[in-house]
C-alpha cells in the first residue's frame, strides 16, 4: 500500500478507537455497536467471558452488565498495522475505571484496570469497525471508597 494512504487509515482507526471509548462511556449504545463488524469474537480471559456472534447480542449484554455504572476507559501507546486495504490490526494499551453509580444494581464492579486491547479491523462500505477483540489484563484494583 501507499505509504499516504496507510497513514490515512491509520489515523481514521484512531479515530474508530476514540469513539468506541467515547460511545461506551457515554452509554450512547446504539453508537457504540456501529464500531464493531456485524458478527464478532470478543475476549476477555481473565473474567472468564467469551462471545462469538452479533454485534447486538454483545452490546447488549455489555450494556446490560454496566447498567447503573459509571465508566472511564482511556486508549494509549496504540501500535497499529494495516494489513490490507480491507483489513488492519492493532493492541492499544489501556485503562479502565468503574464505579458503582446510585442506580446500579448491587453486584456492580467497582475497579481500576489496565492492560491490552489486542483487536482486528475490517473495512467495508460502513468504513472500519472492530472484527476481533481480544482484552488482557496486566493489573486489576479494587480501589474501595476514595472516589
Amino acid at each position: 500500500m501507499d505509504p499516504v494512504q496507510i497513514l490515512i487509515e491509520t489515523e481514521a482507526l484512531k479515530t474508530l478507537k476514540a469513539r468506541y471509548f467515547r460511545f461506551l462511556d457515554t452509554k450512547d449504545w446504539a453508537s457504540w455497536t456501529q464500531v464493531w463488524a456485524p458478527q464478532i469474537d470478543h475476549e476477555m480471559p481473565m473474567e472468564g467471558q467469551k462471545h462469538q456472534g452479533s454485534r447486538e447480542d454483545f452490546v447488549k449484554f455489555v450494556s446490560m452488565a454496566l447498567d447503573g455504572v459509571i465508566t472511564a476507559h482511556h486508549g494509549h501507546t496504540c501500535e497499529i498495522e494495516v494489513t490490507s486495504p480491507t483489513t488492519a490490526k492493532a493492541i492499544w494499551a489501556f485503562q479502565d475505571y468503574l464505579k458503582p453509580g446510585p442506580d446500579a444494581p448491587p453486584h456492580a464492579p467497582t475497579m481500576v484496570g489496565f492492560g491490552h486491547y489486542h483487536e482486528t479491523y475490517v473495512k467495508s462500505e460502513a468504513g472500519w469497525q472492530i472484527k476481533t477483540q481480544k482484552v488482557t489484563r496486566l493489573r486489576i484494583d479494587s480501589p474501595g471508597a476514595e472516589g
